[in-house]
């Protein structure tokens, strides 16, 4: 073999490697950099980010997704980040010392614009290991704020000219199928109809401009997944929602991995499926469907006191749909 000859085309191969790797980094450089200036449309006097379905260990595009999280973040503030379970893949955490807490989370979410508090709900994969763990985290972890197994919070801006009441809830207890089985241990011990008088009491004394209810499993959806579990949710929870449907303007969930947004009958609620912030799935039209996409991703929800928008953005940062709500 001609020793040139190899050598050249060696030389020829790792250039071209390189110019495809540099084409590559312009391309997506290009893709983001037209972006900031559109991501200010998004900023409301409330800002949240919603992110569920994350735990790869950094893998798949979930630290792509955090450093775009991260970028945005910078330009939108947003006061809090709504997790919307299935932080933790697949076998959930055994204590607050799990390295997971480092690998799928802490090492990942590291912009400075992310160090703001982390607002979680417990999902299926949660519930294959220490739930408890998932609570006591947040004596550990100074930006992860979880009030409990369900709880409420109410944002409000600086001058009090729009609040935003947001219903975490605890959907796993709500299925039949997790119960009685070993590899949801936590799940027997949880009080459901006690959960659900508390849904209902919160709804009803609620107050405030715009009233959002997140959790982990879908209220309705198109999925591979067992359809028993909307059969569930839509006996326990949806007679609630439907009950207070006057306020209650969105329900959120995570669980299927990919973005939908469907609206049934006539109470008024759209329910949105938040996409896997690190791997998603294929998806297609339901009944209902309003739209449907199977990208990676995270939402933004922003609130003026005239209107409420949750916009679903792509692992390029470009919005692929936005609901909007007046007054």
């Amino acid at each position: 073999m001609d020793i040139n000859f190899g050598l050249k085309s060696a030389l020829r191969h790792g250039l071209l490697v390189m110019l495809t790797i540099a084409a590559n980094l312009i391309t997506s450089t290009t893709a983001l950099a037209q972006n900031p200036e559109q991501w200010k449309i998004m900023r409301g006097e409330v800002t949240l980010f919603l992110a569920n379905d994350l735990g790869r260990n950094g893998y798949y595009e979930q630290k792509p997704i955090a450093e775009l999280m991260g970028m945005m973040a910078d330009e939108l503030g947003p006061e809090a980040v709504l997790a919307l379970g299935d932080v933790h893949h697949f076998e959930g955490v055994r204590s607050t010392a799990d390295p997971l807490w480092m690998t799928n989370y802490e090492l990942i979410y590291t912009h400075p614009e992310l160090m703001i508090a982390w607002m979680p709900v417990l999902g299926n994969h949660e519930y294959r290991g220490n739930t408890q763990a998932v609570l006591d985290y947040s004596q550990v972890s100074r930006r992860w704020q979880m009030e409990g197994r369900y709880y409420s919070r109410v944002f409000a801006d600086e001058d009090h000219r729009v609040s935003v009441r947001v219903v975490f809830v605890d959907t796993t207890p709500m299925i039949d199928r997790y119960h009685h089985s070993t590899t949801y241990p936590d799940v027997d011990g949880q009080d459901v109809e006690a959960q659900l008088a508390w849904i209902d009491q919160t709804l009803r004394d609620a107050q405030e401009d715009w009233v959002v209810v997140v959790g982990h499993h879908p209220m309705y959806a198109q999925t591979k997944k067992d359809m028993i579990e909307q059969d569930d949710m839509q006996r326990r929870l949806l007679p609630i929602l439907d009950k207070h449907k006057q306020k209650v303007a969105m329900y959120v969930c995570g669980h299927i991995h990919n973005f939908q947004h469907i609206r049934r009958g006539n109470d008024g609620i759209d329910y949105v499926v938040n996409s896997s912030a690190s791997l998603a799935r294929k998806v297609s039209e339901t009944t209902g469907t309003v739209y449907c996409s199977p990208s990676e991703g995270f939402s933004v929800l922003s609130a003026t006191r005239q209107r409420l928008c949750l916009y679903m953005i792509d692992k390029a940062g470009n919005t692929l749909h936005r609901i909007e709500r007046t007054k």
